[in-house]
């Protein structure tokens, strides 16, 4: 596709939760201004109207920490140095406890029109272990003041596999936030990532062992999909129409542009990324990047990725490779892992669970 996604990074956070490994540093008002300076800076030197951006993504970090007027500033720099489609979808990441009525309202008319809440369960004891701010209380507040604010299109992050997290738990925090003005809920398996407060003996030693992870995952897909929201991908889940465009692109190999510290981009057949160094961003003319792969989207990854979709991988799009891949259908789908239906591959909820192992065997 002949078009663009743009996709900014905000490296501030109140608080570093204990399991995140993304590049964040404590806010500060001066050193926001500085920083989105910079971002404004960078999106005049990568200005491009040759083609429609339809896709802006503002994460982090903690974007909502932004002024309102900070975001609008962006995204009329968007406007002036790149082809916005009529119909953009424009998302912000969201804390609850950063943002009220009136800053949604502001943030709406600035030209926002996608939220995502990063709520990660409506159960207080969950919440204090993941090391967030914010209440189950003040979590429902958040979303229905944005539903208030105007924003029709509303996605809610939950965290699973929490040690000590039964079934119970999940259907509960799930059931909460449908019952909410929602249209998207991604859903991700807590991992110790390296190096961060939760990579320790006393987290690892605590953390549900693999058969107990498939069980969680598999009643939480179960659950969204009895509520209305239709997986389409192995953590995102949607009501019709309302899946994530942004991130859609990632998964099939369309061009994005990422601006700020720690930001990724694949853009005119290479991939390449900025270091996680705020105050170089800040300080150069161009933001610093580093070519990370030559070549992107070959088949292997173009494979992969699409595998990862509902939707699958189409084998007429694979034309030299597709006979090799066809040969191992028929195992996999008497294991329960793919679905086949002459045409496309897809992974099942339980092929999800071990989409490395089935993706390897599979394109290999």
């Amino acid at each position: 596709m002949n078009t663009l996604g743009i996709y900014i990074h905000v490296p501030f956070c109140v608080k570093k939760c204990p399991y995140c490994d993304f590049y964040s540093v404590p806010y500060e008002k001066g050193i926001s201004e500085k920083y989105v300076d910079a971002v404004i800076r960078n999106l005049r030197k990568y200005s491009d109207k040759k083609r429609i951006t339809d896709t802006v993504y503002f994460g982090g970090g903690t974007p909502s920490l932004l002024f309102p007027e900070q975001i609008k500033n962006i995204l009329k720099e968007i406007s002036n140095n790149f082809y916005l489609s009529e119909n953009p979808e424009i998302t912000l990441e969201a804390n609850p406890n950063t943002f009220d009525f009136d800053k949604l309202v502001k943030l709406r008319s600035s030209g926002v029109n996608r939220i995502s809440i990063g709520i990660q369960s409506m159960i207080d004891s969950e919440l204090v272990f993941l090391g967030r701010i914010h209440t189950a209380e003040r979590a429902e507040k958040a979303v229905y003041d944005a539903y208030k604010a105007g924003f029709e299109n509303i996605s809610c992050d939950i965290m699973i596999a929490l040690p000590g997290q039964t079934k119970e738990n999940i259907q509960y925090s799930i059931k909460k936030i449908a019952e909410m003005p929602v249209s998207h809920i991604s859903a991700y398996i807590l991992k110790t990532e390296h190096g961060t407060p939760f990579d320790c003996d006393r987290i690892k030693n605590s953390m549900p062992d693999d058969d107990t992870v498939a069980e969680l995952y598999l009643e939480t897909v179960r659950t969204l999909e009895k509520l209305g929201f239709e997986q389409y991908e192995v953590s995102n889940f949607a009501k019709k129409g309302f899946e994530s465009r942004h991130n859609c692109r990632y998964w099939k190999c369309y061009d994005y542009i990422g601006i700020g510290a720690a930001a990724h981009s694949c853009n005119n057949g290479k991939r390449f990324s900025v270091g996680r160094n705020l105050d170089e961003f800040i300080s150069e003319d161009v933001q610093k990047i580093e070519i990370t792969d030559e070549k992107p989207c070959d088949f292997e990854e173009y494979a992969m990725l699409r595998l990862r979709l509902k939707e699958g991988l189409c084998l007429d799009s694979i034309p030299e490779n597709k006979y090799e891949i066809t040969k191992k259908i028929p195992g996999l789908v008497k294991a329960g892992y793919i679905n086949y239906d002459g045409k496309f591959i897809s992974l099942t909820p339980e092929g999800f669970l071990v989409s490395n192992s089935v993706i390897e065997y599979l394109i290999f």
